[in-house]
């Protein structure tokens, strides 16, 4: 698998959804910072983190760690990463859907499943070599 222009946009975003679920994971951990001033643009997002307990801070500390090791993966042409980015746009694409059927949010929801789709069509326009 080359570093084509897709891959190295692809690989960009994961660095991008590292940082942020990495951020989001200091918020829900060491609650009382100036990081708290975020959950103001998504309020049922930290209720909903919050009701999860202590565990939701740890989940996204691991995603950020995963989404980063995708984007190296991926960087460096590895089987591996190009299988687990499928995998994570799949799931988020799916989970937007599910959105859909719990809160109604049409824009949200097809904004997510679109920005999924063109992802996993970058990833899968050109399959990597055996």
């Amino acid at each position: 698998m080359n570093r084509s222009p897709s891959i190295i946009l692809v690989a960009a975003f994961l660095f991008v959804a590292a940082l942020i679920s990495s951020v989001v994971a200091l918020s829900l951990l060491v609650p009382g910072t100036p990081l708290d001033r975020m959950w103001e643009l998504n309020r049922p997002a930290y209720v909903a983190f919050k009701a999860l307990g202590r565990v939701s801070g740890p989940l996204f500390l691991m995603l950020g760690l995963c989404t980063a090791a995708t984007g190296f993966g991926l960087l460096r042409g590895r089987r591996w990463a190009w299988w687990l980015a499928i995998g994570l746009f799949a799931v988020n694409g799916l989970g937007d859907i599910v959105g859909l059927a719990i809160d109604g949010n049409l824009v949200r929801s097809a904004a997510g499943v679109s920005i999924a789709g063109v992802f996993l069509y970058l990833l899968l326009r050109r399959l990597p070599a055996r």
